[in-house]
């Protein structure tokens, strides 16, 4: 069996598709010292080695993802270093395309998250059909953070300003510690149970990723999923991702976009409401100049300038049909009249009677006209029925013309 032949290109572009979709390097997470660092200003890209005692890895962060980490690595520096592996076709050497930079010590961390992360996306947490609408004018915004924090005042002053119809509720958490997770559940809980609000803050200021871990932690991700009061996740700062960013409703860079996410700006909505009566006046005003147009017309008509003369018109035709009117009757019972009296001369002509007139008459037995004469017998009485009267007779003789 002869082997398929690979070009170089053709190999290369091979290993690299199965490198890509291999599931296991398609995010890992790697630990070591940083060798070699450069960065080309004209693409942008970084590259650099990976190494620790026995091997070494190429490593390259693009343009774009550079822009998003929170911090580059520097030569010699110990970091973990979040991406996935790859191979550059043209020098057939693979390497690690990097997404994040963590310090060492937080490899663990991100071990967890991504463990939790991939966990709760394949049971649906995170799906965006399961994301719930905010109510667009909230009358009451739950905020679930610590109460000793600038959090909440930056919520109250931004959302007073924006939306002063909103009434804010703090439920003071712990946002830290050991105790922090529970807490922040059992306050999400309490505010569904008794249906406290229209939409739920949930978040904290920035911090370490260490601070910031309970917003990380699966039995809140779960408390706010099950939520039924919308909420906005508002977890540290612009770079900070978390676990609850991913399962609330929406997410917010920081506590002060939450609160100009919960609710519309009244401003706004002022120079709408102002635009819109601008509007509806101008628009009454066109209706009234139309409807007035209108009425002028109408005020011209002949039946309005002078309602008698209109009337004095319409009586004269009145007449006129009722004239018409009486005169086609009147032809029609005429012709009526001419039509009964023909019938009538027509019946009489046809009449039995007309016909006794003439000397004729009418012969009955029994009430049954006699037609022919063997129809009688010597003896039985019939009725002669003339002019003027009839005659009750005997039958003497019957005679039968030969």
């Amino acid at each position: 069996m002869r082997e398929e032949v690979f070009t170089v290109s053709e190999l290369n572009s091979f290993v690299r598709t199965r490198l890509e979709n291999d599931p296991a390097l398609m995010r890992v997470a790697v630990m070591g010292e940083v060798s070699g660092y450069k960065m080309y200003p004209g693409s942008g890209y970084h590259y650099f080695s990976l190494k620790d005692k026995k091997c070494v890895v190429s490593c390259v962060i693009t343009r774009m993802n550079a822009r998003r980490l929170r911090f580059l690595p520097q030569e010699s520096m110990a970091v973990v270093l979040m991406g996935f592996v790859t191979l550059y076709e043209p020098q057939g050497k693979y390497q690690l395309s990097v997404t994040d930079v963590l310090p060492v010590g937080a490899g663990d961390l991100e071990a967890e998250f991504e463990r939790l992360r991939a966990k709760l996306e394949a049971e649906g947490l995170f799906d965006p059909a399961h994301k719930k609408p905010l109510p667009r004018y909230p009358e009451r915004v739950a905020v679930v953070t610590s109460g000793s924090g600038a959090v909440i005042h930056d919520i109250i002053r931004t959302l007073g300003k924006r939306w002063p119809a909103a009434k804010i509720l703090l439920l003071p958490v712990l946002v830290q510690g050991e105790a922090a997770p529970g807490e922040i559940v059992r306050a999400i809980r309490y505010a569904n149970r008794w249906k406290v609000a229209d939409v739920m803050i949930v978040g904290r200021g920035g911090g370490s990723r260490e601070d910031l871990w309970a917003f990380n932690d699966e039995g809140v991700a779960r408390a706010i999923y099950a939520s039924e009061i919308p909420v906005i996740s508002a977890v540290g700062h612009r770079p900070d991702v978390t676990i609850a960013d991913y399962v609330a409703d929406m997410t917010a860079h920081t506590p002060t976009d939450a609160a100009e996410i919960a609710g519309p700006n009244a401003a706004d909505l002022l120079v709408g409401l102002r635009q819109n009566d601008v509007r509806l006046r101008q628009a009454m005003g066109n209706r009234l100049d139309m409807l007035s147009r209108r009425l002028e017309e109408l005020k011209m008509r002949p039946v309005l300038r002078d309602p008698a003369a209109t009337l004095a018109v319409k009586r004269q035709e009145l007449d006129l049909l009722a004239s018409r009117l009486c005169g086609a009757m009147e032809m029609e019972n005429a012709r009526k009249r001419r039509g009964y009296t023909e019938l009538a001369a027509k019946l009489d002509a046809l009449s039995p009677l007309k016909v006794l007139s003439r000397g004729y008459s009418i012969t009955e037995k029994d009430g049954v006209p006699l037609r022919r004469a063997e129809d009688a017998r010597p003896g039985d009485r019939i009725d002669i029925t003339l002019t003027g009267g009839s005659l009750g007779c005997v039958v003497e003789e019957v005679r039968i013309n030969g």
